[in-house]
């Protein structure tokens, strides 16, 4: 969401935040609230609430009173009165009768607010808090140099300043108690302002630096989560859930706070299935459970040495348990096992031009393809055409006739056994080729004229001379392959 505060880079384009959390405007502070009765027609003589919620850096809120009555709304930045002197700035959060019911649900009374609202934030005043603000990042690292030179086990985790640079509180997390008064010393002399230590947990601390989950959303505890409460390794079991410590973890490295958030319907929903049925005795053998859907109240158990799983309703079990108890041991768990099959779902449309599958355009195109060859095919001009047409009758008038089944083929009797091979004698060398004579020039060839000693050339005709060699080649040669594959006997000259 954009904030008011924001500068433009030129154009229409944001530059972004840059305050960190801590805008101007409601626009992206934590623990965000929507004023519902914003909207409501108010009486003629209504007062409005003299109390205001203010927010400041993180989650800290507090309320404070407008004893001057300015007319303040959401997200305008005031000056408060500080707790231990001096004054702080923050945004207002909550205005009107919302204010009173939050203060009852967090248990403060009108008596305790005691604290101001001095006025609304001046140009000088933003400036100041902005400065101010501007060096936290700075001493919050030169405080962690000073904790490990003092070799002190503990993690700052962040600093707010107050608005008139008079005063650091900074937050830590630690395992235990520590000893941090020689630490106080050095950062005052430091930084030269009044510091408080103030120590949280990794949930606080998860809360104010913020973060996104494993479900890919902002963390709870950042965004609307403001009571922590206790989570344990049972709210995994009950949910069925592996306890695996790197899963069920959060981002502050302790159990999730959402494994709380279904734990009570998990709890209604174990309250229908029988406890103590690890095992169900039989005549087959002993079947053991191994896996309990809640919501669908079905149990799967599996005996032992074998792979499949056998479902049973919790009724099932519990007359297979009864049983077990008075000392009758059944058949099987198949035998009346039932589990009720649920009715196909009908559609409202039916799929008459298939659109729904996903397939359809490839099959088209595969119709258009085989009507395309056979339409080549049936070309007169196709070298297959006319002979198809003479072997096939046309079958516009009616189906084609059946073929005739073939007869049994015949048995063809043995190979008769090849002969042995008759031996070539040596080849005889040949002689030297002679040179030829240099060719005598022709003349030009006059056009369309023909050669009237040479007739028409012969199909398949060309130079005599060129095949007689070739043939001869061919006699030469041991024809090995064709008398192999063809199983014939050679020829004996």
């Amino acid at each position: 969401m954009g904030c008011g505060s924001c500068s433009t880079g030129g154009g229409c384009t944001p530059a972004g935040c840059k305050s960190n959390g801590s805008c101007l405007t409601n626009g992206c502070s934590k623990l965000d609230v929507y004023d519902w009765l914003s909207h409501m027609d108010m009486p003629v003589n209504y007062k409005p609430f003299s109390i205001l919620e203010i927010k400041f850096k993180g989650s800290r809120k507090e309320f404070y009173q407008n004893p001057d009555n300015v007319y303040l709304e959401n997200g305008d930045l005031v000056v408060v009165e500080a707790a231990t002197g001096g004054y702080d700035i923050g945004h207002v959060s909550i205005t009107g009768e919302l204010v009173r019911m939050q203060m009852v649900k967090r248990r403060v009374k009108e008596e305790d607010v005691l604290k101001k609202i001095y006025r609304r934030a001046t140009p000088a005043d933003v400036d100041k808090w902005k400065a101010a603000k501007d060096l936290e990042w700075e001493t919050m690292h030169s405080a962690r140099k000073l904790a490990l030179t003092l070799n002190l086990s503990m993690k700052l985790s962040d600093v707010d300043y107050q608005a008139d640079k008079t005063k650091a509180t900074f937050y830590y997390t630690a395992e235990g108690r520590v000893d941090f008064r020689e630490l106080i010393k050095k950062m005052a002399e430091t930084f030269r302002i009044r510091i408080e230590m103030r120590q949280i947990g990794m949930r606080q601390e998860a809360s104010r630096l913020g973060g996104i989950g494993s479900c890919g959303r902002e963390l709870c505890c950042s965004t609307w989560l403001t009571d922590f409460k206790t989570v344990s390794t049972s709210a995994a079991r009950y949910q069925n859930l592996s306890l695996n410590t790197l899963k069920l973890a959060g981002q502050c490295g302790k159990l999730k706070c959402c494994l709380n958030f279904e734990l009570d319907t998990y709890m209604d929903a174990l309250k229908h299935i029988p406890d103590n049925v690890n095992i169900l005795k039989t005549v087959k053998g002993d079947a053991r459970l191994q896996k309990t859907d809640i919501f669908k109240k079905l149990m799967w158990f599996s005996y032992l040495r074998e792979e499949s799983w056998i479902p049973l309703t919790l009724t099932r079990v519990k007359e297979i348990q009864q049983m077990n108890r008075e000392g009758v041991l059944p058949d099987d768990l198949n035998i009346i096992s039932e589990l009720a099959v649920a009715p196909p779902k009908v559609l409202d449309y039916e799929n008459v031009v298939g659109q729904d599958s996903l397939t359809r355009l490839d099959e088209r195109n595969r119709k258009k393809k085989s009507r395309n060859k056979s339409k080549s095919k049936n070309k007169p001009g196709s070298p297959n055409g006319d002979t198809q047409a003479q072997a096939s009758p046309a079958t516009a008038d009616g189906p084609r006739e059946p073929r005739p089944e073939r007869g049994p083929r015949s048995e063809q009797g043995p190979r008769p056994e090849r002969g042995p091979r008759p031996e070539q004698g040596p080849r005889p060398e040949r002689g030297p080729r002679p040179e030829r004579g240099p060719r005598p020039e022709q003349g030009a060839r006059p056009e369309g004229s023909v050669n009237a000693e040479q007739g028409p050339r012969p199909e398949g005709g060309g130079n005599p001379n060129r095949n007689r060699n070739k043939n001869r080649r061919n006699n030469n040669r041991p024809n090995n392959n064709n008398n192999n594959n063809r199983g014939e006997q050679p020829t004996q000259q």
